[in-house]
């Protein structure tokens, strides 16, 4: 055995581990603390929604080491199993030129892997978010979100894995560094069309109609130097019963956008204040700094590609025969999330401090209660779980926990009124 292949299973076995350890300590940490509802939030949360969040996050849970399990049988197959070459010694019997061939089994194994993820997918939406009363998405609009990515796929997927394998096999020694441009071109073309032209293909997006609500995110606009296309509401009642907001675009295509269940079910100090934390993020250069954190993680991914696919030990030891740039560049996207799995913390780090920094420009431009409020109202509606265990949330989660996160706002308050 390589040793390659020795050190790809321990990394794989050791991140099983992490992630089956980390997955129990959440569901004890929570079955702990699910009869009792958290001093700060006692007179806001009932029981009743306290205990259905521990229910609904540790049944995602028990479900998610599922997933791991099957997923990374799955890997073992497409990779040292073997199944990667199959797929390869298949398509290479019909004689097709590299380029097409190597589009043929980036396709094949692309769609084999959705077929095979397909029923956890569907058991999470009609079983579990059914169960406790997320769901409102139709088999038949499902279906159709699968037609319409699916064509997508097919429209702008295929063209940029063809001119990425196209520069692998033409571009010469430093064909990682064009590859890249590509890849970012891309990525910042996707960025500016997805709000004009593809998310209007899955959600119906219409004006803000409430004016006395209009004016103040308006005068809240103004306030922090905020120029974008205009305030849309997105029907995710057609889907989901979870509520959200966002903005999206870059330049002039930028639109800020609200769901409908989150205007349902907060006051206007509350859409403000939640509008004011989300204004944060594009003010303290969030986006622009994930963007830039982006674009040298995938430099760095594309060189290393560069190194990896000139080794014939980087194609024996993970279960191919042959050497082709489509068999390196599939093996690297299978394998990689193996090895960066441990450097995920760093990511969720970074995610919290943009929080935070978001919340502290939100207080600075509306009410601290208000943001309170609504976030204690979005635990409630999402069903989030008030009690995360610590270490969990420091591997996983992107936002900082309900009482941190509420203790901090606080604090903010205070010491700006002491100033």
């Amino acid at each position: 055995m390589h040793y390659f292949t020795l050190i790809f299973l321990s990394f794989l076995i050791a991140s099983i581990v992490v992630r089956l350890w980390l997955s129990q300590r959440q569901i004890n940490h929570i079955q702990r603390h699910q009869n009792q509802v958290p001093p700060a939030f006692t007179d806001k949360i009932k029981l009743e929604d306290h205990q259905k969040a521990a229910n609904y996050s540790c049944t995602k849970l028990r479900v998610g080491r599922v997933s791991l399990a099957w997923e990374s049988l799955w890997l073992l197959f497409w990779t040292i199993g073997g199944g990667l070459n199959l797929i390869d010694q298949w398509w290479a019997d019909y004689n097709l030129s590299p380029l097409l061939g190597g589009i043929a089994v980036i396709a094949t194994l692309s769609i084999m892997i959705a077929l095979l993820d397909m029923p956890i997918t569907l058991y999470n939406t009609f079983i579990i978010e059914q169960r406790f009363g997320f769901n409102r998405t139709t088999l038949k609009t499902w279906l159709m979100d699968l037609v319409k990515t699916s064509l997508l796929v097919v429209i702008l997927g295929i063209p940029l894995i063809a001119a990425i394998l196209w520069i692998m096999n033409q571009a010469g020694e430093y064909w990682w560094l064009y590859a890249w441009m590509v890849w970012i071109t891309f990525s910042l073309l996707m960025i500016w069309a997805w709000p004009a032209f593809i998310a209007p293909l899955f959600n119906r997006f219409s004006a803000l109609e409430d004016l006395s609500l209009k004016a103040r995110i308006d005068q809240l606009l103004q306030r922090c130097g905020f120029q974008s296309q205009g305030v849309f509401v997105i029907d995710g009642s057609k889907r989901s019963a979870h509520g959200n907001a966002y903005f999206t675009g870059f330049g002039k295509s930028k639109r800020i956008v609200f769901y409908d269940t989150l205007l349902d079910t907060l006051s206007e100090d509350e859409v403000e204040a939640v509008l004011a934390h989300e204004l944060g993020h594009f003010k303290r250069h969030h986006i622009k700094k994930s963007l830039l954190l982006s674009m040298v993680t995938t430099l760095i991914g594309f060189a290393l590609l560069g190194w990896l696919m000139q080794s014939n030990w980087f194609y024996t030891s993970l279960g191919v025969e042959t050497e082709s740039t489509h068999n390196a560049l599939l093996l690297f996207l299978l394998v990689m999330p193996v090895f960066t799995y441990f450097i995920s913390p760093l990511y969720s780090a970074l995610s919290r401090k943009h929080e935070f920094e978001a919340d502290e420009f939100a207080i600075s431009n509306s009410d601290y209660r208000a943001l309170i409020s609504a976030l204690v109202n979005l635990y409630r509606d999402n069903a989030s779980t008030l009690t995360p265990d610590p270490i969990h949330s420091m591997f996983y989660d992107s936002h900082p926990p309900a009482s941190i996160r509420i203790n901090h706002l606080n604090s903010l308050a205070q010491s700006s009124s002491h100033g």
